[in-house]
C-alpha cells in the first residue's frame, strides 16, 4: 500500500484518485501518523443509486460484517407496525 501525505495528497489529487480507481490503495498520513486510508469502491458491487446516495452522505455502505452479538441480545423494540410506518412516511416527507 502506497503512503501518502495530506498536502502530497492535495497537490496530486486526480493523479492518486486515479490510482485508486485502477485498484491501489492509500495510506493518507499526517506527519508520520497513518490517519486515513483509501480504497476503490466496487462498482460491480453496488448499484449506481447506492453509489450516488453515499457519494451525497446519505448512506454508508456497510462492511458486509453482520453486527457484533451484542446487538443481537438487545430487546425488539415495542412500537406498533403503524406507528413505525407513520414515523417513517413522516420523516420521508421532510426532504
Amino acid at each position: 500500500m502506497k503512503s501518502v501525505s495530506i498536502a502530497e495528497l492535495r497537490s496530486r489529487l486526480i493523479d492518486y484518485l486515479n490510482e485508486v480507481r485502477a485498484g491501489r490503495e492509500l495510506l493518507v498520513q499526517d506527519g508520520n501518523v497513518p490517519i486515513a486510508r483509501i480504497v476503490s469502491l466496487r462498482t460491480d458491487d453496488y448499484e449506481k443509486d447506492r453509489l450516488r446516495l453515499a457519494a451525497e452522505g446519505r448512506i454508508r455502505i456497510g462492511s458486509g460484517e453482520p453486527p457484533d452479538d451484542p446487538f443481537w441480545d438487545m430487546p425488539a423494540p415495542k412500537i406498533s407496525m403503524d406507528d413505525m410506518q407513520r414515523v417513517i412516511n413522516e420523516d420521508r416527507r421532510e426532504d
